[in-house]
């Protein structure tokens, strides 16, 4: 099983994530080798796919979008995200999801 999130001494997490902008829908769409598969409905256009990414994330991760910082990728479908919480449980949260 990949280890798509990573857990920082600060409580932080990192997140390896293979992103699919202008899908339908944005969701969670399940594993993609070594990195979680997200689908985001914004398009690949002037920052709007990155922006989604991080207001899904922060949604999901139920932090504000302040603590959702993109880390490495912007340009690319691979992307590691920085989430910034001291929410319990987050992390085994996100990884029963692949």
């Amino acid at each position: 099983m990949a280890d798509w999130v990573r857990e920082a001494a600060d409580g932080s997490l990192t997140l390896t994530l293979h992103i699919q902008p202008g899908a339908r829908q944005t969701g969670f769409a399940g594993l993609h080798g070594e990195a979680m598969k997200i689908r985001l409905a914004a398009p690949p256009v002037d920052g709007k796919a990155n922006a989604a990414l991080c207001a899904f994330l922060a949604d999901f991760c139920e932090v504000p979008k302040s603590a959702v910082t993109l880390v490495s990728g912007e340009t690319s479908r691979a992307k590691r995200v920085r989430v910034e919480t001291k929410t319990p449980g987050l992390a085994g949260r996100l990884r029963a999801l692949g």
